[in-house]
Order: structure tokens, then C-alpha cells, then sequence
């Protein structure tokens, strides 16, 4: 079955996209939700002229979202975390709390942009991936230390 995404997806597309998902996760959460259309002539028809009304503001967006990777640079973010005797974090260190060291940065970025490469376990340097637009992703060390 093939449907329009009108929102992002995590894993299994971006807005605009027209992909092919089975007939139970579309008919069942997909099109109920709201979150895609079926993919049918017409559908298809009136998301090509929205594309191509919108790709000079998808350029604008683009190009900041460039810009705020470029301003990110090498940056190194600090996450606290309470620690035990053997390093090991209590708790985890969570997609919030890198987003909240960047926003004590400067940078403003979604929570929900953010992903961690790996599950930190104890205090060390992990590395994260900050999905700032479909073709801009930034990849962002993050030391987790002793609280």
C-alpha cells in the first residue's frame, strides 16, 4: 500500500514522501491518525504542485539548517549524571537533557531531532545525531560526567 506522508515519520519517512508501507499499519494507524493519505492520482497530483510551490521556502529551511550545523561545529556537550563508585550512571541520559545543554549553549533544537548513537552506561564521551533536515545531519559529542 502506498501513502503520502503529511508529517515525518522516524524510520520511515519525511513530509511529502510517498512510500510503501503494509495495508494493516496504513488502514489501522497511518491514515486514522492523520498522519499520510492514500497515495492515489489525485493525492499525488496535489502534492507535486505543493512541492513545487514550496521549494524555495525548502531551500530557506535548508540553508538555516545548515547554518545552525555550521554554528554546532565541533561542539562538546556535558551531560550530568548521578554516578556510582564503579562509574557506572544511574538512570539514563536522555535526548531532554542534551537538549536542554544545548539550549544552555545557545542552540535550539527539538528533543525529538536527537538521537544517541549508543545507550550511555557510564561516564565517558558518546556521540549523538541531530536530524536538523532531511539531507542536514550533525553529528555532536556529549560527555557524560559525574554529577
Amino acid at each position: 500500500m502506498e501513502v503520502i506522508l503529511k508529517d515525518d515519520v522516524k524510520g520511515l519517512g519525511y513530509k511529502n514522501d510517498i512510500v510503501s508501507v503494509k495495508p494493516g499499519y496504513g488502514r489501522n494507524y497511518l491514515l486514522p491518525q492523520g498522519i499520510a493519505v492514500l497515495a492515489d492520482k489525485t493525492n499525488k497530483k496535489i502534492v507535486a504542485e505543493n512541492v513545487r510551490q514550496a521549494a524555495h521556502k525548502a531551500d530557506k529551511i535548508k540553508g538555516d539548517a545548515q547554518g545552525l550545523a555550521d554554528r554546532i561545529g565541533d561542539l562538546t556537550i556535558e551531560v550530568p549524571a548521578k554516578v556510582g563508585e564503579s562509574g557506572r550512571i544511574f538512570g539514563r541520559v536522555t535526548t531532554l537533557q542534551i537538549a536542554d545543554a544545548l539550549k544552555a549553549k545557545g542552540f535550539d533544537v527539538d528533543r525529538k531531532r536527537i538521537s544517541l548513537d549508543s545507550d550511555p552506561a557510564s561516564v565517558g564521551e558518546y556521540s549523538a545525531t541531530i536530524d536538523l533536515h532531511r539531507e542536514v545531519k550533525h553529528k555532536l559529542r556529549v560527555n557524560v560526567v559525574a554529577e
